[in-house]
């Protein structure tokens, strides 16, 4: 399996931090979300990391088995 995470505003439309999924392609695993999170985490300013780097082009990703797949919202402060 593999492991995708939630951090600030992501998590809350989650339901929790993290979700197990399946290997597969990126496309294929957002497609079993729920809409309002798939189209959240697809937002141009979300950042992706893989493994704990961050991608710089998140196109293409296939997600093995252990991978941890992160997703980092914009962040806003005052």
């Amino acid at each position: 399996m593999a492991r995708l995470v939630f951090l600030g505003r992501l998590a809350d439309l989650a339901g929790g931090a993290e979700l197990t999924v399946a290997p597969g392609p990126l496309e294929t695993t957002l497609a079993t979300l729920p809409v309002e999170l798939a189209v959240a985490l697809l937002d141009e300013r979300v950042r992706i990391a893989l493994n704990g780097e961050l991608l710089a082009e998140p196109g293409g990703i296939v997600l093995a088995e252990g991978d941890e797949l992160a997703f980092l919202p914009p962040v806003s402060g005052g």
